[in-house]
């Protein structure tokens, strides 16, 4: 059968066998260097308030979350572009 990609969609390397992570939106179990993942840093303040307070100089905490998707969820959620077999080959970053 014919290989669609030389990676196999995934950033392992030589590093031999990785670890499974759980997809957050269906659940999936996921290759760990396969899924795409999601940060956001969130906050328990106000926006505006944060502005003002960070003008001052005061440390505000902020707390991030990392959310792992497998592929067809990261589509689906449009945080991966599908792209044309010509731009597939094409390092897009």
């Amino acid at each position: 059968m014919t290989k669609k990609r030389k990676s196999g969609g995934r950033s392992k390397g030589a590093k031999g066998k990785g670890g499974m992570v759980q997809c957050s939106a269906c659940g999936r179990l996921v290759p760990a260097d396969k899924v795409k993942k999601e940060t956001k840093y969130l906050t328990l303040i106000d926006p505006t308030l944060a502005r003002e307070l960070r003008k001052e100089g005061t440390f505000i905490p902020r707390q991030r979350t990392t959310k792992n998707y497998c592929v067809s969820c990261a589509v689906h959620r449009g945080r991966v572009k599908i792209r044309s077999k010509a731009d597939r080959k094409t390092k897009s970053y």
